[in-house]
């Protein structure tokens, strides 16, 4: 019998942040056998681990729809769960996207705490073609997006299309075309859109719509924002070490808290968080 975890990544409670299915050993499964997990829990994403020697593993993440070559909710999650089992230090993953070490460390209420490091960054401007029909099918006008930040598609191991919102209440109000915007991020390769408001310069909030998952939203993407973090110092907006603060799911009733810094001379990013298990 495949044991079959479930924990929510980026927060404290069961209540908030993003579930993420987790199986600690999935040597004995099949790709087919993975994709009916992920498809029968109906999370964004489940992560499957494949030992491979001591605290090294290689790491697969499926979406109820297909396999995702990076997750970091899930990896968050999973890290958790290894580390209530083997305890605090490094775990070394595997991702088809490279190699994403994770430091598991205790925080001081005496819980869990991951940081992984993500695959390198890089960004780019998205082009106006690009741009057009994913405003139309949010419902989005020019006058809704803050012209401050660049329409780009950033990855720090899959590629997402990054909006920011021109206020807080345009953010909240997310009523989508999910087939059309579905339609428009399986032909660009997308795994989410990447929308945002900027409280101040180094503090966010965000919504991650992921039709071509078979979700309409994400309560929190750790991968998003490593993409997120690694496009903002493109555009000069963080300094080396700088401390990023991303608020995500409040709107949906899941609120998530992500902690990302960048990494002096990297273009990785850290990205931490906690998790706990779903009864």
């Amino acid at each position: 019998m495949t044991e079959i975890l479930r924990y929510a990544a980026f927060t404290s409670t069961p209540a908030g942040g993003n579930p993420a299915g987790v199986v600690l050993d999935a040597r004995e499964l099949s790709d087919a056998d993975m994709l009916a997990i992920a498809a029968e829990l109906g999370y964004s994403e489940t992560a499957f681990l494949h030992p491979t020697g001591d605290r090294q593993y290689r790491i697969q993440y499926f979406s109820p729809l297909a396999e995702v070559a990076f997750c970091g909710h899930a990896t968050i999650a999973a890290s958790v769960a290894l580390g209530e089992r083997i305890g605090p230090g490094t775990v070394n993953l595997t991702t088809q996207a490279g190699p994403v070490p994770v430091e598991i460390a205790v925080g001081s209420t005496g819980g869990i705490i991951a940081i992984l490091t993500s695959p390198p960054s890089s960004t780019r401007p998205a082009s106006e073609e690009e741009v057009r029909p994913v405003l139309d099918a949010l419902g989005w006008s020019a006058d809704d997006v803050d012209t401050a930040y660049p329409a780009h598609v950033a990855n720090a191991g899959n590629d997402h299309l990054v909006l920011a919102a021109a206020s807080r209440d345009r953010l909240a109000d997310l009523d989508y075309d999910f087939d059309a915007l579905g339609k428009i991020m399986t032909e660009r390769g997308w795994t989410t859109v990447h929308l945002f408001w900027a409280e101040s310069p180094s503090v966010f909030h965000a919504r991650d719509p992921f039709p071509p998952g078979g979700v309409v939203e994400d309560p929190a993407t750790g991968a998003a924002a490593a993409a997120f973090t690694g496009y903002l110092r493109a555009l000069g907006r963080l300094a080396d070490d700088t401390v990023l603060t991303i608020h995500q799911g409040v709107d949906m009733g899941r609120p998530s808290l992500l902690t990302c810094t960048t990494i002096p001379g990297d273009s990785r990013v850290k990205v931490s968080g906690t998790a706990v298990p779903i009864d």
